[in-house]
């Protein structure tokens, strides 16, 4: 993140002493990515961070097992079926993944345990509902329409509005997150012809200062999830600063590229991440010349696997094929995909759409999670056909 933030009590530079009222000193813990040679953090503890009571294996906490998309269909998953609802740490419905990113979907009406995903960056877009997220950098309120980067190894924890419910899809990546470099100057600031800028980011407000005893945290890396239980709360930073820290930006604030004919995928890309990208498509005008087709050509990205996350508003070029707010379809490589019957003619002479949709790109083969048949459309592979 190319955006630095200062918040609550420190020192005037790091790695000097900086004591607390009594005279003891505060404990300062650097959290830093690719070892130290990029963005980085400085918090202060009032106690060490260190310091562990006990650490076991997480019962039930292992990844779920994926299956191959063999033989090779378009997908249409409906995750709004799938039941339960819980937090958005432990009751997260996998639906797809790979060795580079984990998509699953969740509904959460109660606080999350603290968590660190020791893995990568998670993104979380918050599909419905409001609440916050609590974290060692402080807090950040969260709701509809929002993407929330966490950063690796980051302790938080989500908590629902009172009353409310916080619907979500969440990204889990191998590694890190960022805006795309293109949209950055040299000196990392985003550019004028990026879709997004600097003041559209929110930024987390506090620190919370948290106290307790025996404070449980679930850590995920490669080989499951570990249960610690810390001495002291996580919480409890003084102040912080630097490069590194959790960050909301909402999808509303994309400002689309538009143009005279079609424009392809990355005109909407949002995020990169190692061997991903994730794109925004919001209400927009439709394409302007004379003789413009709106919809896309059918296509085939050679290269990825394309998922789409419904989000939000009319899918015209998905029309009649039982797609809505909240369905996820899956196009993979391989597979010669487009407008459905009927929506091309529909679509000439159309000035704009009103859909908002989140887009995943992968470029390695996505596999199915172990919920997918149960949410999945049977029909979607024939809608494509020509009804004579």
């Amino acid at each position: 993140m190319p955006y630095f933030m200062h918040l609550g009590e420190t020192p005037r530079t790091r790695h000097i002493r900086f004591r607390r009222p009594d005279g003891t000193l505060y404990r300062e813990e650097l959290m830093g990515e690719d070892g130290f040679a990029s963005d980085s953090s400085l918090l202060y503890h009032r106690e060490a961070p260190t310091e562990v009571v006990s650490a076991e294996a997480a019962e039930g906490a292992a990844r779920p097992q994926m299956v191959a998309n063999f033989p090779l269909k378009p997908r249409h998953l409906r995750p709004h079926e799938l039941a339960g609802k819980g937090d958005l740490v432990r009751d997260r419905h996998v639906l797809l993944g790979n060795d580079d990113v984990v998509m699953a979907y969740a509904v959460a009406d109660t606080p999350s345990p603290l968590y660190r995903n020791a893995i990568g960056d998670e993104l979380v877009y918050i599909e419905m509902g409001s609440g916050r997220l609590e974290s060692v950098f402080g807090t950040l309120e969260v709701g509809k329409g929002d993407y929330v980067i966490v950063p690796t190894a980051t302790t938080h924890r989500w908590v629902p509005a009172d009353g409310d419910t916080l619907q979500a899809v969440v990204f889990e990546a191998a590694g890190h997150v960022r805006p795309p470099k293109r949209y950055l100057s040299q000196a990392g600031q985003f550019l004028e012809n990026a879709p997004y800028c600097e003041m559209d980011l929110r930024r987390p407000e506090g620190p919370l200062l948290a106290e307790g005893t025996d404070v449980e945290v679930l850590v995920r890396n490669r080989d499951g999830v570990t249960r610690y239980v810390h001495a002291t709360h996580p919480f409890d930073v003084v102040g912080w600063f630097g490069c590194l820290y959790p960050y909301a930006f909402n999808i509303a604030d994309f400002s689309p590229v538009t143009g005279s004919l079609h424009r392809p995928p990355p005109v909407h890309q949002t995020f990169e991440g190692p061997g991903f990208v994730i794109c925004s498509f919001v209400p927009r005008l439709f394409d302007y010349h004379p003789e413009a087709v709106p919809v896309p050509p059918f296509h085939a990205n050679v290269d990825s696997d394309e998922v789409l996350f419904y989000a939000d508003g009319s899918f015209m070029s998905r029309r009649g094929t039982g797609i809505g707010q909240g369905s996820v379809s899956l196009h993979p490589a391989g597979f010669i995909h487009g407008p459905h019957p009927g929506s091309i003619e529909a679509a000439l002479g159309a000035e704009r759409t009103e859909e908002t949709a989140v887009m995943l790109d992968t470029y390695r083969p996505l596999r199915l999670g172990p919920v997918a048949a149960d949410c999945e459309d049977p029909d979607y592979l024939s809608s494509w056909r020509a009804r004579r």
